[in-house]
C-alpha cells in the first residue's frame, strides 16, 4: 500500500466570505410543481429522494403550481399573508426598542416568517410545539396577544412569566407553545417524549420539534431521532436551515451528509426538504406530516430551506462572516412578497391594499407598543416582584425557600 503521507485536518469552508460576491450556486432549486406528493402511507424507502430535493409550489409568475397545490382559500392565504406582515413590523418595532435601551435582547425572523407563520394552520388545538427562539409566528398565527409578547420581551410587571425568562422566549400551554430553552436541541428530545406521552395515553394530540441547522450537530438531535423512529412517536421533526448558525456557515454542522433532511434516512424516518420561502408549499408539507402523525405512521423530519436575512440577534454583526449584499442574492426571494404576488395574480390582492395592510398593522403594533410600554420597559417603569422568583417552582413551597423570602423581605 502506497504511504499516503502525513495526515490532514479538514475544515469545510464556505463559498465566499466578507468582500466576495454572494454565491448560491450549490442551492439547486427544482422546477415549482416537480416534486411529486406521496401518499401519507407511503412507504420512507421509497422517497428517499425527497431529502434531496426541494418541494415549491409557487413559481417565478406567483402562480401556484402541482400536487402540493390547492389546499388554502383565498381568505385563508390573506390571513396568512397579515401574520407574516404582523411579524415582521413587530420584528422592526422590538428591534428598534432594544437599540433604545427598552430591552436588553432581541431575535429576528426576517426571511423566515412563512415559516412558523404557515406551519402553525396546519396544526389542531392542543398540539405542542417545542420551538427555538425564531418561531414567534406560532404565537401570531394562533392570535397570542402582541401585548403579551411584548412585556414578556420588556420583563415588566405585567410579564406573564414574572421575568423569569431570557426576552422572546416567550411560553403559552393554551397557545401550544413551550416555554423556549436558551441551551439549544434540547427541546428536540422532549418534543419526542412530549409525543411519545401522548400516545401512551391515548390522547390524540401531536406535538413539533424545531431545531436550527447549527444545533443538529448536539447530541440531542440525534437521540430524539432514536427515540422518534423506534417508537414511532406521533411527532414532526423540524430543521429550520437558514444557511447560518450564529456565525457559522451550514456546511459545519451538515458535514457530508448533502441535506439536513437526509439525517432522517438512516432512521427509516420520512426526510422532506420544503421551500421555506413558499408559505403554501410549508402548510401543505407540514399538513402531510401531522396528517402521518395522527394516522399512527410515526415521525416525519422536515428541513426548511430558508435564509436568515437579519442577523443572529441584536448581538450579532453578520457583516464579519459573510457579504453584506448576500441576502438580496438568496433565491429563493422573500416569503412576504411571494405571497402578496400570488395573491395579486389571483385578483384576490392589490398594491394599494397591500399599503393599506402595512398601514393598518404598524397603527395595530405601536398600539400594542404604548400599551406594553405602560407596564414598564428594561430601566423605567414597573417590575414584577421579587416575590415571584419563590413563587412556581415547587406545588409546596419547601422550608429553605420560605426562609430565603422572608431574608427577601418579600
Amino acid at each position: 500500500m502506497a504511504d499516503a503521507g502525513m495526515l490532514r485536518f479538514h475544515v469545510p469552508e464556505p463559498e465566499v466570505r466578507p468582500g466576495g460576491t454572494p454565491d448560491f450556486s450549490n442551492v439547486t432549486i427544482p422546477k415549482a410543481g416537480s416534486v411529486p406528493r406521496p401518499e401519507v402511507d407511503v412507504d420512507p424507502r421509497t422517497i428517499r429522494d425527497m431529502a434531496f430535493s426541494i418541494i415549491r409550489v409557487l413559481n417565478r409568475a406567483g402562480e401556484a403550481v402541482g400536487p402540493w397545490a390547492g389546499l388554502l382559500s383565498d381568505e385563508e392565504l390573506l390571513e396568512g399573508l397579515r401574520h407574516m406582515m404582523t411579524l415582521r413590523t413587530f420584528d422592526a418595532r422590538m428591534q428598534m426598542a432594544q437599540r433604545q435601551g427598552k430591552t436588553s435582547f432581541y431575535m429576528q425572523h426576517l426571511g423566515e416568517e412563512a415559516v412558523s407563520c404557515a406551519f402553525r394552520k396546519a396544526l389542531q388545538p392542543g398540539d405542542m410545539n417545542f420551538p427555538t427562539y425564531r418561531q414567534a409566528g406560532l404565537l401570531i398565527a394562533d392570535g397570542y396577544p402582541m401585548v403579551s409578547m411584548m412585556n414578556q420581551i420588556y420583563s415588566n410587571e405585567a410579564d406573564p412569566l414574572k421575568g423569569r425568562q431570557l426576552p422572546v422566549m416567550y411560553s403559552s400551554k393554551e397557545h401550544g407553545f413551550f416555554s423556549i430553552s436558551g441551551n439549544l436541541a434540547t427541546q428536540y428530545i422532549q418534543a419526542v417524549g412530549w409525543a411519545m406521552a401522548s400516545a401512551i395515553s391515548n390522547d390524540s394530540r401531536i406535538a413539533a420539534a424545531w431545531i436550527g441547522d447549527g444545533s443538529t450537530a448536539e447530541s440531542d438531535f440525534h437521540s430524539a431521532l432514536v427515540f422518534a423512529s423506534t417508537y414511532k412517536a406521533p411527532v414532526i421533526l423540524n430543521v429550520v436551515n437558514n444557511q447560518w448558525a450564529i456565525s457559522t456557515f451550514q456546511g459545519i454542522a451538515r458535514g457530508g451528509s448533502g441535506t439536513f433532511a437526509a439525517r432522517g434516512l438512516g432512521f427509516g424516518i420520512p426526510a422532506l426538504r420544503v421551500d421555506g420561502n413558499d408559505y403554501l408549499a410549508v402548510h401543505a408539507v407540514a399538513k402531510w406530516a401531522a396528517e402521518r402523525a395522527r394516522a399512527n405512521l410515526g415521525p416525519t423530519l422536515v428541513e426548511y430551506v430558508t435564509y436568515r436575512a437579519g442577523a443572529h440577534s441584536t448581538s450579532d454583526d453578520p457583516s464579519a462572516y459573510r457579504p453584506k449584499a448576500e441576502s438580496d442574492a438568496w433565491p429563493l426571494g422573500d416569503p412576504v412578497i411571494r405571497l402578496k404576488n400570488h395573491l395579486i395574480q389571483k385578483g384576490a390582492w392589490s398594491e394599494d391594499r397591500h399599503t393599506q395592510a402595512e398601514a393598518e398593522i404598524l397603527e395595530a403594533v405601536i398600539a400594542a407598543q404604548k400599551e406594553a410600554e405602560s407596564h414598564g420597559t428594561l430601566h423605567a417603569g414597573g417590575k414584577p416582584s421579587t416575590r415571584d422568583m419563590f413563587e412556581g417552582v415547587y406545588a409546596e413551597m419547601p422550608p429553605h425557600l420560605r426562609r430565603q423570602r422572608q431574608q427577601a423581605g418579600v
